[in-house]
């Protein structure tokens, strides 16, 4: 899934990567305080610890994909295909990669 997402992407002109999720001392934040688990890591590895968030609900065997848009969710100026404001990132990747489905 995560090739198929990466592979798309490039076509739309989305730019994603991957990242890593072996990171030790970024999984023991997420399992830090009175909960199973939180979903704040801290101020480092944001994405990153999301997504280690996100697996802890994830069945085993079931492909999954985190698309962290935070960042570029919003554009202060135009930008190729993206406007100021609202980016919509990651729609045309989602949109044609069901499409492909």
């Amino acid at each position: 899934l995560g090739s198929a997402i990466k592979r798309i992407a490039r076509q739309t002109g989305e730019r994603v990567w991957e990242l890593p999720m072996d990171d030790d001392r970024l999984r023991k934040k997420i399992k830090k305080g009175p909960a199973d688990v939180v979903n704040t890591g801290g101020r480092y590895g944001g994405a990153i610890t999301a997504a280690m968030f996100l697996e802890e609900f994830v069945g085993e065997g079931i492909e999954w994909v985190h698309l962290d848009i935070a960042g570029p969710a919003w554009s202060k100026e135009n930008y190729g295909y993206y406007s100021e404001g609202g980016t919509g990132f990651g729609v045309r990747t989602c949109v044609e990669y069901i499409l492909r489905l």
